[in-house]
């Protein structure tokens, strides 16, 4: 048996950007400090290393856990991979989903596009977004 383990980003800021993401999921952002940062000292990694990750991790383990790693180089292009993350509202509540996307913009993220179409017998309404360091992702 396999399940899904973290979704890892590579980051220029990684523990600015697992702060971003905290705030977007309302996890409490979690600092390598105290007991783990001891833990993690005590294994061989130095203060140094720490700067360089950063975590986002639902304290009730029902949500993703995203991890954050010190990129070796800019981004370029688009991601490969996006997150879709979905606003929990009434069918049709397209205020709810306004009001989320107003949220995120407030706590970095910029808006690509508003996307209004079909796909076969569905209409979708989502906002494109990018994180602080310009990762793709939808807001539906």
């Amino acid at each position: 048996m396999i399940r899904l383990g973290n979704i890892t980003f590579y980051a220029d800021n990684p523990p600015a950007l697992a702060r971003f993401w905290s705030d977007v999921f309302g996890y409490p952002y979690r600092e390598f400090e105290g007991e783990l940062r001891q833990q993690l000292l005590d294994s061989g990694l130095t203060d140094e290393d720490l700067q360089k990750r950063g975590l986002a991790e639902d304290p009730e383990g029902k949500g993703p856990r995203l991890f954050f790693h010190h990129a070796s180089e800019a981004k370029r292009g688009r991601n490969r991979i996006h997150l879709d993350v979905n606003v929990e509202r009434e069918p049709g509540d397209e205020a709810a989903l306004d009001a989320e996307k107003d949220r995120l913009v407030a706590l970095g993220a910029e808006v690509v596009r508003l996307v209004e179409q079909t796909w076969g017998p569905w209409p979708e309404r989502y906002y494109q977004l990018r994180d602080p360091e310009g990762n793709e992702f939808c807001l539906q």
